[in-house]
């Protein structure tokens, strides 16, 4: 089978090819899935060079969610051949399939085609892990998203207004505005960049933020611990702006607001009864069409290295999806 192979870990792709490998076998406890599609995900670059906090030995097969057709199935699993599935683990997404844990796969929501399932599961097991479980989001809240043309942001955006809350969909790209407000529909776009506390205060009649989403950090983190509101939080998804900032715990002291870690999938590992919630809770709004997830582009798996670049180089608005075997 095809698939894209990290034979080791660089900073520009070079250790990173389309590498022909043995067809996967099912074992004890698993599933095996011709892959019909694949997301890329910011993880899945950061991996390609050592960056992510999750460091796979190579070589390994990159990609860390999929959808596709069952083949193969332990009998205990609770899937058959013909299922349609969506999941996958840490890697092994971009490959024509996959041999992996049941536990780590679940049927594709009603209504949904392969694509869109593929761009469902991580980014918005992120934002609803963010925003529901950890945020504790309520109706009528003001939720300010950055980073909210890449998939976990348009993710956060799209599902707190599905949740019925105010929101700020920020970007640092002033081209993107427009394509963010067809996108989400937000209440309101901003451009971040510099000083923008006084906007925020501007579009909520100087309320602030209740939940400030960022997952980009860097001077963002800085000027968002100005936009929260007295007893908010500030939820941190990751770093994708490259510095890893830091605060003066007097900041949310005397601001009265909650600096807050988000790892949505070790989160869903530590609490498995709160990772089938978040699950069913994703699948159910993306089957009454509540969700709306936005594919950029979708490109065969031979164009991997134009799907890498045009995320590195924030070229994208929501995911691309990749398609094996074409």
């Amino acid at each position: 089978m095809q698939a894209l192979l990290v034979e080791s870990l660089s900073p520009d792709l070079s250790g990173v090819h389309l590498a022909d490998l043995p067809m996967p076998t099912c074992g004890p406890g698993q599933v095996l899935v011709r892959i019909k599609a694949a997301s890329l995900n910011f993880p899945d670059l950061l991996m390609t060079k050592g960056e992510y906090q999750f460091k796979p030995p190579v070589p390994f097969i990159s990609g860390l969610e999929f959808s596709g057709e069952v083949l193969e199935a332990d009998p205990a699993s609770g899937f058959i051949p013909g299922d349609l599935v969506m999941g996958g683990q840490k890697t092994g997404a971009f490959a024509e399939y996959a041999a992996v844990e049941a536990r780590s796969l679940r049927k594709v929501p009603q209504g949904l085609d392969c694509s869109t399932a593929a761009a469902l599961g991580a980014a918005y097991g992120t934002a609803y892990t963010a925003l529901v479980e950890l945020g504790g989001i309520q109706p009528g809240q003001w939720v300010l998203v950055h980073g909210a043309t890449g998939g976990v942001g348009l993710a956060a955006a799209d599902l707190a207004k599905a949740l019925g809350a105010k929101v700020i969909a920020a970007s640092g790209s002033a081209s993107k505005l427009e394509a963010l407000k067809a996108s989400c529909h937000p209440d309101a776009v901003l451009l971040a960049e510099g000083r923008f506390r006084e906007q925020v205060a501007e579009i909520t009649d100087g309320k602030l933020c209740d939940l400030v989403c960022d997952p980009v950090g860097g001077d963002i983190f800085d000027e968002s611990t100005r936009c929260v509101a007295f007893g908010g939080k500030l939820l941190v998804v990751g770093f994708a702006g490259g510095r890893i900032p830091e605060i003066s715990v007097n900041i949310p002291l005397i601001k009265g607001f909650s600096v807050v870690g988000v790892r949505a999938g070790e989160y869903a590992r530590r609490f498995p009864e709160r990772g089938r919630v978040i699950s069913a809770a994703v699948d159910a709004l993306a089957s009454s069409g509540k969700l709306h997830p936005h594919i950029d582009r979708t490109l065969p798996l031979s164009r991997w290295r134009e799907a890498f670049d045009a995320m590195g180089g924030r070229g994208i608005v929501g995911k691309i999806v990749l398609v094996p075997g074409s």
